[in-house]
């Protein structure tokens, strides 16, 4: 073993011959490309993605990655499908078949009976003349000129540009179908991303009697004790129908002290923040979180029509539920 190697300079040169290999797949997105798109958006089944060895690895994320995305797929492993698995493939589905060679025996064996089954088969190689190139309703190319491996045999460029071209295949996909934040984050609920988008103000916000809400007429004193009490940071003030006039926070206390104002005699009304911000409970919680990050504050009343007053956010209870 050498002990003279460069390790930063040999992961350089794997990095820049990969990304010359993607570079090279660029010219190749046309109509080849369009029409596999089309086919999976005409697919009245699941996309099925099949592949072997490092093929199939490759083969298993792009399915992830489709079926994450609004496009319905999950892999099968081609050894498998001769052995019972073919029973998962339906005339309704779409086949996408990833082999650098193109003539991988375990997939070659498929194309008999995708044939007859009448499924539709993209296949993804580095081979345009192979056996499931010519077999394919649609061929992919990711032929690559060389490996990154030094020794032109460990699939390396070949696997990223595999890789590269599905997640173009996915994304086309999701644009072409409108998919939107929301439907992503319902395939991710358990996850922090989806509390993030779906996760809305009302799930979380105080309401009842952890509310603190006060009248115009409240005395200062009286104000700060409902402010502890609640232990929000805060009080709402608030006219005869519960409609919102005007928030009183720990930043408005500090200006109050600086002017020793006094406590017993001064109204809430005197000291108030009249033109603050609110959201309504519909809101998501993420964006509840934007509005405190860019005005530097750490509650919101929640209202709806008319100002009514429905609960109050705070800002521990948006880290509270993970969305940060």
């Amino acid at each position: 073993m050498s002990q003279d190697i460069d390790f930063a300079q040999s992961a350089i040169r794997t990095i820049k011959s990969e990304r010359d290999a993607i570079d090279k797949l660029i010219p190749r997105i046309d109509g080849s490309f369009t029409q596999a798109c089309q086919i999976i958006l005409n697919c009245q089944g699941r996309v099925v993605v099949v592949g072997m060895g490092k093929s199939g690895h490759i083969g298993n994320k792009i399915a992830a990655t489709l079926a994450s995305t609004g496009t319905p797929a999950f892999f099968v492993h081609p050894g498998e499908a001769s052995h019972g698995d073919m029973g998962m493939i339906t005339a309704n589905d779409v086949v996408i078949a990833l082999s650098n060679s193109g003539n991988t025996a375990e997939l070659v064996m498929l194309i008999p009976l995708l044939k007859r089954l009448g499924t539709p088969l993209i296949s993804m190689t580095g081979n345009e003349k192979s056996a499931l190139a010519q077999a394919a309703d649609v061929n992919l190319n990711t032929y690559v000129e060389k490996e990154a491996c030094p020794l032109d045999l460990a699939p390396t460029s070949s696997t990223t540009t595999s890789l590269v071209l599905g997640d173009a295949l996915a994304i086309a996909l999701l644009e072409a179908k409108g998919f939107t934040a929301e439907d992503f984050a319902f395939s991710h609920p358990g996850g922090s991303l989806g509390r993030k988008l779906l996760l809305k103000v009302s799930d979380i916000m105080h309401t009842g009697e952890q509310l603190p809400i006060v009248s115009l007429t409240t005395p200062l004193k009286e104000a700060l004790l409902v402010v502890s009490q609640k232990g929000l940071g805060m009080t709402a003030i608030a006219d005869e129908h519960n409609q919102l006039l005007g928030v009183f926070t720990d930043g408005d206390l500090r200006r109050v002290l600086d002017q020793e104002l006094n406590l017993q005699t001064t109204p809430i009304s005197q000291v108030m923040t009249a033109h603050c911000k609110t959201v309504n409970a519909d809101t998501l919680a993420a964006e509840a979180l934007n509005i405190m990050e860019d005005h530097k504050i750490t509650s919101l009343v929640v209202v709806k029509q008319h100002k009514h007053i429905e609960g109050i956010i705070h800002l521990h209870d948006i880290i509270k539920a993970g969305v940060v």
